[in-house]
């Protein structure tokens, strides 16, 4: 479980130290506030040790590590020519410090590097293990559709994605769980397929499907996005992946569905909390949000949670409150807004009945 990380001169970020909870984590905060940064600078690390320690027998050494994070860094944040573009930009040299504390105090990692590194990272605490599950990150857009032959074309051609999709399209190729850990997750799963009315279905082609219950299969491309969506936590609950101390970072679950959906999708963000994962989610959905408190308060109460409301300051930097409840938050300013919305929209519209008399 990650439960801290300290970020100083990193990207939109002068000074931040962020504290999490072993349930949900909800980054809110206008457009260019940071939320996917957030997001992907403990992905990344989480998946490098992930990555190795499947791979390997021994444990982590400093340089290693040291190559493998600006790897990882690199191949999820694309920087244009060099690592040190993630630095805080101002006048002059700089430099970033990063430091990520976990549950396991022997995987913890900190780490540094300066405006003009082309790829080296200085580590200044290396982990004596590696993550033992591999993370999950859920971009904005769903993968099932570009899945078929996405992972060899990734490996063997450039492409402008980052590496985010191409791990998620490695899990989504897993086999399903059988047995006792199947009966575990179809608890899980059974509510959205039935919302869906099927269950989705990895052919020997590599292709995905809708499978309706008792009628044929419809090809994932004929399937609404938002139901893609879905489809694509079913299939990552199903494998396994979202089970037993995993980690899921998910941006925006609420782009390009409908309340209905996004109610949904909040309930099973939950369940998979409930089920021992840590969550990570980057929205601007006053819906979402909302929904979260109401399942908060009634079946999923046990369910930890933390808000971080991001702020850009008159200077360019982002600041990040951060609170247990949310209403304790100020400012939440994305959400202010639509909350302002609604009062010129009664503020234009109201004055027009004429009072009864």
């Amino acid at each position: 479980m990650l439960k801290s990380l300290k970020i100083k001169e990193f990207t939109v970020f002068r000074d931040a130290d962020l504290k999490f909870t072993d349930g949900l984590n909800v980054f809110v905060g206008a457009n260019g506030t940071g939320k996917t940064h957030l997001l992907k600078l403990p992905y990344a690390a989480l998946a490098m040790s992930a990555e190795e320690g499947k791979k390997r027998d021994e444990r982590p050494t400093k340089s290693l590590v040291q190559t493998r994070i600006a790897e990882k860094l690199s191949g999820v944040f694309r920087p244009e020519d060099r690592l040190g573009r993630l630095v805080h930009r101002r006048v002059g040299r700089n430099k970033c410090e990063i430091e990520m504390g976990f549950s396991q105090p022997r995987t913890c990692l900190a780490f540094q590097f300066s405006s003009l590194a082309k790829s080296e990272v200085s580590v200044t605490k290396a982990p004596s293990e590696w993550q033992d599950k591999p993370p999950t990150f859920l971009p904005t857009r769903e993968l099932l559709t570009i899945y078929p032959g996405f992972v060899p074309l990734y490996e063997t051609r450039h492409l402008e994605f980052d590496e985010t999709w191409r791990d998620t399209c490695l899990l989504l190729g897993a086999p399903a769980l059988r047995g006792s850990r199947e009966r575990k997750v179809s608890k899980l799963i059974q509510p959205l397929e039935n919302m869906l009315g099927g269950n989705v279905l990895l052919d020997n082609n590599g292709r995905f499907y809708l499978k309706p219950f008792g009628a044929s299969n419809m090809e994932i491309s004929l399937v609404a996005e938002g139901w893609r969506k879905v489809l694509t936590l079913v299939r990552l609950i199903s494998t396994g992946s979202l089970l037993d101390r995993g980690c899921l970072f998910w941006d925006e679950p609420e782009a390009n569905l409908n309340p209905r959906l996004i109610r949904e999708i909040a309930k099973a963000i939950l369940g998979v909390c409930k089920a021992g994962v840590q969550v990570f989610v980057a929205t601007h959905s006053l819906f979402l949000l909302r929904e979260f408190e109401i399942l908060l308060e009634k079946e999923f109460n046990h369910v930890r949670r933390r808000y971080f409301a991001l702020r850009r300051s008159d200077n360019g930097v982002v600041d990040v409150f951060q609170e247990d409840e949310v209403e304790d938050l100020d400012p939440l300013l994305l959400l202010d807004e639509e909350l302002l919305q609604s009062d010129r929209f009664v503020d234009q519209f109201m004055p027009l009945a004429e009072p009864k008399s």
